[in-house]
């Protein structure tokens, strides 16, 4: 694709996207690099119907859309508002609302929220290498609650949570603060990516594990003097920080995951406002595609390089809205 196509701005995404014939050849440059291929029987030999700005396989003789097996499969949504969602979805830093959406495209907040959870998915990246490389780099690994400020709730709930929290004997239970949500995070400073996971529970067997599938083997890992990361130097070299007593002593911190906890929670509560936890690791999914791809002296990023990302990834990937609402599973392609 010529580099003049591509546009740079939102002013000229508008422009550029305002023809539906150039969605369409957009989307398709995007998707089928070396030429149009069926995504029913993999076809290279076809016709296209213009007036219908559809394909007719001449192997299979289905007809199918640039829509077809990404994320925009089956909505009745334009193209133009598709490409105008995802531009503004991973250009915004602290994301955008349904509500933001619905006013700025003119659909409903039902169809923006479906619009957005689909876009969700097609930024998740399930092809992460190890963090912490072969020669052994250091990794920040850290975790944090999501959930409701009891400061901010009416009496009887704050109260009913205090009394489950009191209940609460030791580390080792399941869930340690009732009404919020865990979520590991583990942070690659050589290569700058970080990798966040909603997790069940803080238990040493759970975040140990999700440690030794996502962490090279001999790395030097920095985290808190938290219980559940003891024994992590039988495999790797280990720091550990107090922070009753200090947060930074020397290389050894975890401030690069606290970042982003910032980062991410400024998100969910100035504007999504609420998050089921059903739903949050979409919502992480999004804040770390974000963070890995900003803007840095080794990673000169900017808003079209993160929109033709975004696209690059929509192929393959389908979610219903019954998938999303959690009454089937998700479609596996």
């Amino acid at each position: 694709m010529k580099e003049q196509c591509i546009p740079k701005t939102l002013q000229e995404c508008i422009l550029y996207f305002s023809d539906p014939d150039v969605c369409v050849e957009f989307v398709a440059g995007m998707r089928w690099l070396d030429g149009i291929v069926c995504p029913w029987c993999g076809g290279r030999s076809h016709s296209y119907l213009k007036t219908r700005r559809i394909w007719k396989c001449k192997d299979c003789k289905k007809q199918f859309s640039v829509k077809a097996g990404t994320i925009f499969e089956d909505s009745p949504v334009p193209l133009d508002k598709w490409l105008m969602a995802v531009w503004m979805v991973v250009n915004c830093k602290n994301g955008v609302s349904s509500y933001e959406l619905h006013r700025d495209l003119k659909v409903t907040q039902k169809t923006a929220w479906f619009m957005l959870g689909r876009i969700r998915l097609a930024l998740k990246n399930s092809s992460f290498a190890k963090l912490g490389g072969c020669d052994g780099g250091p990794v920040e690994i850290d975790e944090t609650y999501v959930g409701g400020n009891s400061l901010k709730m009416h009496k009887s709930r704050r109260l009913k949570l205090t009394k489950k929290r009191n209940e609460v004997a030791n580390w080792k239970v399941e869930q340690r603060y009732p009404g919020k949500t865990a979520v590991q995070g583990m942070l690659d400073r050589k290569q700058g990516k970080v990798m966040a996971t909603v997790v069940p529970n803080v238990k040493r067997a759970t975040l140990q594990a999700e440690i030794m599938k996502h962490v090279h083997h001999g790395s030097t890992i920095y985290s808190d003097q938290a219980t559940s990361y003891h024994n992590l130097k039988e495999t790797f070299v280990h720091e550990t920080v107090n922070h009753l007593d200090e947060y930074v002593r020397g290389q050894v911190h975890t401030n690069g995951m606290e970042n982003f906890w910032s980062l991410l929670k400024r998100g969910l509560h100035g504007t999504y406002i609420c998050v089921e936890p059903f739903h949050l690791f979409r919502y992480v999914d999004e804040q770390v595609f974000r963070y890995n791809n900003r803007a840095t002296k080794d990673n000169p990023l900017d808003d079209s390089d993160r929109f033709m990302l975004a696209l690059s990834q929509v192929a393959g990937k389908r979610l219903t809205y019954a998938e999303l609402t959690g009454k089937v599973g998700e479609t596996a392609f």
